[in-house]
């Protein structure tokens, strides 16, 4: 082989390389943008698990869907763990809907734009029977962002508890067009499929 030959065929090599280096780099700053805009989704990714928007995708339970996705703006409630509303979800997780509930309030009184809180507060109502505070707080989530997949299966599951399975059809039907593959509304269906059936009234 000439010496120009091997000349062109180490310039290839190192053209080769750089160009390797670059797409791995590339690479690996795409995965830690997505990790920076969604630790879970970032997770996920290393584990396997799938995800549905920005929440990794478990076995759902029926019921409300909080914990939400995030639904407030950047600098609202949320960001300290010992605020108003990361204690409400603590509260609700843990069923003392009394205390998620005021926890809740307190959130969406100090923070009126922010949505989540209203969520909370509203899923808060549902589990305590105050329906008719239930719908406000809805419809305060809806004033702010819209009628949301989230939102919509949260109101569906409302008027199962209230035994009004047709309008509890209709809402979550509206969710599950939104949002197809989310777990939480496919559970509230078969929830309220079996709860029709065998004519007991969700709990």
């Amino acid at each position: 082989m000439s010496i120009r030959g091997a000349f062109v065929l180490a310039v290839v090599g190192v053209c080769l390389t750089a160009l390797c280096a670059c797409s791995s780099w590339t690479n690996l700053n795409d995965l830690d943008a997505k990790k920076a805009d969604n630790p879970a989704a970032a997770t996920a990714a290393g584990t396997g698990s799938e995800t549905t928007g920005s929440v990794v995708t478990q076995p759902a339970e029926s019921g409300h869907s909080l914990p939400p996705a995030p639904l407030a703006a950047p600098g609202l409630a949320g960001d300290d763990p010992n605020d108003d509303l990361t204690r409400g979800k603590r509260y609700f997780r843990a069923n003392d809907f009394g205390l998620a509930e005021k926890s809740f309030r307190a959130a969406a009184e100090k923070h009126p734009r922010d949505a989540e809180a209203w969520v909370g507060l509203a899923a808060s109502y549902d589990r305590l029977r105050r329906f008719d505070l239930a719908d406000r707080a809805y419809a305060e989530a809806i004033r702010l962002i819209g009628p949301t997949p989230q939102i919509l299966n949260d109101q569906g599951f409302s008027y199962m508890l209230r035994g009004d399975y047709a309008r509890a059809q209709r809402t979550l039907h509206q969710a599950q067009v939104k949002d197809p593959s989310n777990p939480y509304i496919k559970a509230n269906l078969e929830l309220l499929e079996e709860s029709y059936q065998s004519g007991k009234a969700v709990k």
